[in-house]
């Protein structure tokens, strides 16, 4: 494949700005957050046409549970209104669905929805979509020190990677985050060791099928060197 035509792996996506999106549109947060959910589920189509591989969405933070708790019931009510007919929608094209983070603090019909969306997934799928919810990065590194201190024998990188919650998925090679910030905001600290990053200025309802093209095609001209000349 030609440089010009290179195209990530694995694509980590920060969706950030649905609340100022809302704002600007004298609009409850609410309505920012049902306006993102319909674009993610628009850009992971557009990613599997693209050739990724795999797409992980920051949904939930652990940080985000801070959040007033009306903020959080409207997302649980955009979950279960929309979670299970869009992945419904992913499977027919070929995509699977996976989950990272700690769900066990969710409402339990929230929790069904997610584990239901994993097991229901098309094997061997060309593409997968996966949910970082109740997802932090220092939290999943603690519980991969953990469990290895449970294993009570020395492990190497490899062994550690596969405690991680990614384990299986390979390293993400492009990370964009909408919204204006340029942070990583404990999103997949560890895996993005090497990762490209891509900030966007444009709040992420807005992030168009087209500026995710211009992100990869960005990439696709970077030279990765890894730490050699």
């Amino acid at each position: 494949m030609g440089e010009s035509q290179r195209t990530p792996r694995h694509v980590g996506l920060i969706m950030d700005g649905n609340g100022r999106w809302a704002k600007k549109r004298l609009m409850p947060r609410g309505y920012g957050h049902n306006a993102g959910m319909n674009r993610m589920i628009g850009l992971a189509e557009r990613a599997k046409e693209r050739g990724v591989q795999y797409l992980t969405v920051y949904t939930l933070s652990t940080e985000n549970f801070s959040r007033p708790k009306e903020e959080l019931e409207g997302l649980y009510a955009l979950f279960r209104k929309y979670f299970a007919e869009n992945v419904k929608k992913l499977y027919k094209k070929g995509a699977a669905v996976k989950v990272i983070g700690d769900i066990s603090v969710l409402p339990q019909d929230i929790c069904q929805l997610l584990v239901d969306g994993e097991k229901n997934s098309p094997q061997s799928a060309e593409f997968t979509l996966i949910f970082a919810i109740n997802y932090g990065a220092r939290s999943e590194i603690l519980r991969a020190v953990r469990l290895a201190k449970a294993q009570k024998e020395e492990i190497d990188a490899d062994g550690f990677e596969r405690l991680l919650y990614t384990s299986g998925i390979p390293d993400p090679d492009l990370i964009i985050r909408t919204g204006g910030e340029k942070r990583l905001s404990n999103f997949l600290m560890y895996q993005a060791a090497y990762a490209e990053l891509y900030f966007s200025d444009t709040l992420f309802p807005d992030f168009s099928d087209g500026e995710f093209d211009r992100a990869l095609d960005d990439f696709s001209h970077r030279e990765r060197r890894f730490g050699n000349v």
